[in-house]
């Protein structure tokens, strides 16, 4: 079987201390896999940087200059992960036969890319990189991620359990995916609709190898947050079923006042249990009104249209 041209794309965000590191470790698995037939040699690393605060760009063309291999485009503006990545993609999808996304600080293992391109040459179109196991997470980030995934299957999200951004998509996958034209990104979510013939490699986690996270808990809270309202309306959903609870319980405790005074039993005012009913049927009605909100920003965000990213300069010669 004939080798096929691969791309690495990396969503890049201040990553100007990890990065050097990155990609010496990229282009030295790019060496092994193509003196053993596995890719053609004029495979490649396209770096997305997220309009990165540091020198990350200029990192970028530094790299570029040093090994022709290394290409990169810089957006215009800071637009999140989410964006980078997809950016990223759809430049690499016109030069390649298969694209594998990889965050910049190796703490998904780079090896496993072996794995993924012998199943692409295979015949797999989509290869997910999945977690072995969690035994280096804190019992906090375990508990977290394990309520994530099953919250987030609960609200009828479809997405891969312990798997993040690292995959294998061939150029047929990647041009179903840029027919998916939404504002509000979630690809965890949107890839596994796509159908296409899929599977799955493990590996182990590392330590990130510099720099910061990018991902503390207020945005992966956020994160859940925006794939559970792109791809359900199940909240909004569970609101109203618990609205009509609420209300067939009003009923029930409306006929046993009637009764209490037809029976001319004295009732007791309950100062407590007065208040306690207000401030909780008016979280209620805040939670009902934020969530409606969120998916009404949602509509508002795709309604108009705009381009989801601009790229600003370009490195692919």
């Amino acid at each position: 079987m004939a080798a096929h041209k691969i791309a690495i794309v990396i969503p890049c965000y201040n990553e100007e201390k990890v990065l050097p590191i990155t990609i010496g470790k990229l282009l030295e698995i790019l060496d092994r896999m193509s003196a053993q037939g596995l890719l053609t040699s004029d495979s490649f690393i396209l770096c997305s940087d997220d309009g990165s605060k540091d020198n990350t760009w200029r990192t970028i063309m530094e790299l570029h200059l040093s090994d022709s291999r290394v290409k990169g485009i810089s957006l215009a503006h800071n637009r999140g992960h989410q964006y980078a990545l997809l950016a990223g993609l759809m430049t690499a999808k016109d030069y390649c036969d298969a694209a594998i996304s990889i965050d910049a600080d190796l703490q998904d293992d780079p090896e496993a890319i072996v794995e993924m391109v012998k199943k692409f040459n295979d015949g797999t179109e989509i290869v997910y990189g999945m977690r072995a196991r969690r035994d280096t997470d804190t019992w906090f980030k375990r508990t977290t991620a394990k309520a994530f995934y099953s919250f987030q299957k609960t609200m009828g999200v479809e997405a891969i359990p312990n798997h993040a951004d690292y995959r294998l998509m061939s150029v047929r996958a990647l041009n179903l995916l840029s027919e998916y034209d939404e504002s509000n990104l979630f690809l965890r979510g949107i890839i596994p609709q796509i159908g296409l013939k899929n599977d799955i490699v493990t590996y182990d986690r590392h330590e990130r190898a510099a720099g910061e996270s990018k991902y503390p808990l207020s945005k992966m809270l956020a994160f859940s947050i925006d794939g559970i309202t792109s791809f359900s309306a199940r909240p909004m959903r569970m609101v109203f079923f618990t609205g009509l609870i609420l209300l067939l319980l009003d009923v029930f405790v409306a006929i046993y006042v009637i009764i209490s005074i037809l029976c001319s039993d004295t009732l007791e005012a309950g100062w407590a249990s007065l208040i306690l009913s207000i401030w909780f049927l008016g979280s209620l009605i805040l939670i009902a009104i934020g969530i409606v909100g969120e998916y009404i920003g949602k509509i508002f965000i795709e309604v108009k249209h705009r381009p989801r990213y601009a790229i600003r300069d370009i490195l692919f010669d």
